[in-house]
């Protein structure tokens, strides 16, 4: 009579096993035949760094002073908004020396910054925001709102109010709020320009 319980008992123990076994293949099934999951563009994206500004257009027609002047001191971009640096390029320029505008522009604005005169000008066509360049310290001939053309005199270096040792022109360029580089408005060949020099005409003997 023993036999019984114990023969029921483990058919039922079998019967669970069997369930059991069912439901793991039925879930493993399941699984691997459920459709994979298509990633949107969005969730594929990987995170990139901001749009670089628009780079500065070649618009320089002439250096602001001179042919071909020395650069006491370049740009030296700060490390942060408001950290040290060298926001534009040194120009050495004899006091009285006339100062023009490197593009043709808009005057956007003319007059005195801490006791020194300064000329900006506004460069249409080089982006949005547009570039503007600046000119410090100079004895202004032009006003707000003077449409100039490249090389046209915008005023004459001052004799006072440069932080250079010698007498020189700051040129600074910014886009909105952001400053750049004002060599980069000009165009390699400018860049490598010096003095115009007289050479012999070939064929031609040279005065004795």
């Amino acid at each position: 009579m023993a036999r019984a319980p114990r023969a029921a008992t483990a058919a039922r123990a079998y019967g669970r096993s069997v369930v059991r076994l069912v439901l793991l293949l039925f879930l493993t099934a399941a699984v691997l035949l459920a459709p994979v999951p298509r990633l949107t563009p969005t969730a594929m994206s990987v995170p990139t760094a901001p749009d670089p500004a628009p780079a500065v257009p070649a618009a320089g027609r002439v250096w602001p002073v001179g042919v071909r002047p020395a650069i006491l001191r370049g740009w030296e971009p700060p490390a942060t908004t408001y950290g040290r640096g060298h926001r534009g390029v040194d120009l050495a320029a004899p006091a009285g020396t006339p100062v023009r505008a490197v593009a043709a522009g808009r005057v956007s604005f003319a007059g005195r910054v801490a006791g020194k005169g300064v000329v900006s000008v506004e460069l249409p066509g080089t982006g949005d925001p547009p570039l503007r360049t600046t000119y410090e310290p100079v004895r202004t001939t032009v006003k707000k709102g003077d449409e100039v053309e490249a090389g046209e005199v915008v005023g004459t270096v001052e004799a006072t109010g440069s932080h250079c040792a010698e007498t020189c022109v700051h040129w600074g360029l910014r886009r909105a709020d952001t400053y750049l580089d004002p060599l980069s408005l000009l165009p390699p060949w400018l860049l490598r320009s010096g003095p115009s020099r007289l050479l012999p005409v070939l064929g031609v003997p040279l005065p004795s």
